[in-house]
């Protein structure tokens, strides 16, 4: 069993260094190494399976995954699988077969993996779900994320400040509108999806219900808002044929609930195109976000898109980390979670990690000065 070798190589470890310093030697973990790199027999491999590189969060998630894993003295096999899922569960087999002891997994599709779980416990071989839950899997052990109900709940709550129903802190300002909004929603395929969309709907509804907000399209179920691989081109393509259905006459749209920022440049793409904005002062809808992505980043700033969720997945990475350690020295991570997260088969446990809205009054305080992006880069709209 992979666990059984890891701890037998960690117990190696343990007893080389009593041994070094019962003979009056400075002890193997003298340089500062992990027992996993210094035991001396072979190196604890870690797989760690990211859904595409078409986005920068999933890259830079990936590389600090990466990174706190290697200098936690591990060996890192990284895999992007293009949003491809049979690339993906190919990497998964992949590393299985060649010796990982533990894997970490960003799924593209969170009920395509089954058959690759079932492997990995055939192997005792624990499983991190990294952002987006594994579904229907008995084989998960643990889930790391943010939590995702609060994501959609921000998303609404900067929707309804940006039409000016509430003010910053969620308090009703006695405006009613009405103001006309779509709603657009992620991946059905990937599982926090359905947690933005319920905690935006649920934020959302009181307004729906007494007229402040209305959706002319009536498009207001998630299979109608969804997303596929949350792609810009088809947020673009959807926006684009609401505008030419709904919007052609003199139906005016304020607002736009968007669940992620490239779906966000995708339908701002489509307002553009029909001669909205440039920015939100000339005319352009209130558009929300997520993720913090550098090209929106630099729109939040020049006024052209209203907000982002600020995500901060180094957090996220290192909590996938201490989780991976954690289950290599044979322990149960610890988890702020136990109830929230049933995948279909069980309740995951989990450590959640919180958000913040970001507005272009805070991108200095909540990013520049994190260090997360520079002015620099925020003023080229790109990242270094």
């Amino acid at each position: 069993m992979r666990l059984a070798k890891t701890m037998s190589a960690v117990a190696a470890g343990a007893a080389l260094t009593l041994a070094l310093t019962a003979c009056g030697g400075e002890g193997a973990g003298s340089g500062g190494e992990s027992p996993a790199a210094g035991n001396g027999d072979e190196e604890i491999k870690v797989g760690v399976a990211m859904p595409t590189e078409t986005s920068e969060r999933w890259i830079a998630d990936g590389d600090a995954v990466k990174s706190g894993l290697e200098e936690a003295g591990y060996e890192v096999d990284l895999q992007f699988a293009g949003d491809d899922i049979p690339t993906q569960t190919q990497q998964i087999d992949q590393m299985i077969t060649q010796g990982a002891d533990l894997l970490i997994i960003a799924a593209i599709d969170g009920t395509a993996l089954t058959s690759q779980l079932e492997a990995a416990a055939a192997e005792n071989i624990p499983v991190i779900s990294y952002d987006r839950l594994i579904r229907d899997s008995e084989n998960v052990d643990f889930y790391v994320s943010f939590d995702n109900e609060k994501v959609g709940v921000a998303q609404a709550n900067a929707l309804l400040f940006g039409l000016g129903l509430t003010d910053e802190a969620g308090e009703p300002t006695g405006e009613k509108g009405p103001f006309n909004i779509e709603l657009f929603a992620g991946s059905l395929d990937d599982n926090n999806a359905h947690f933005f969309w319920s905690g935006a709907m649920k934020t959302l509804q009181p307004f729906l219900d007494d007229g402040s907000l209305v959706v002319p399209s009536n498009q207001t179920d998630i299979e109608q808002a969804a997303t596929l691989r949350w792609s810009q081109e088809a947020a673009q393509a959807r926006m684009e044929n609401l505008l030419t259905s709904t919007y052609s006459g003199d139906t005016k749209l304020d607002g736009v609930l968007s669940p992620f920022d490239g779906i966000s440049r995708g339908i701002i793409t489509a307002l553009q195109g029909e001669g909205m904005g440039p920015t939100m002062e000339e005319g352009l809808p209130v558009v929300t976000g997520q993720d913090a992505e550098i090209a929106s980043v630099k729109l939040i700033q020049d006024g052209v898109q209203q907000s982002t969720i600020f995500k901060d997945t180094r957090l996220l990475a290192d909590q996938a980390v201490v989780a991976a350690e954690a289950f290599l020295a044979g322990e149960e991570p610890e988890a702020n979670d136990t109830e929230t997260y049933d995948n279909g088969v069980k309740v995951v446990p989990s450590y959640l990690l919180d958000v913040v809205t970001v507005y272009a009054d805070n991108i200095q305080s909540e990013l520049v000065d994190s260090e997360y992006w520079t002015q620099d880069e925020i003023d080229a709209g790109q990242a270094s």
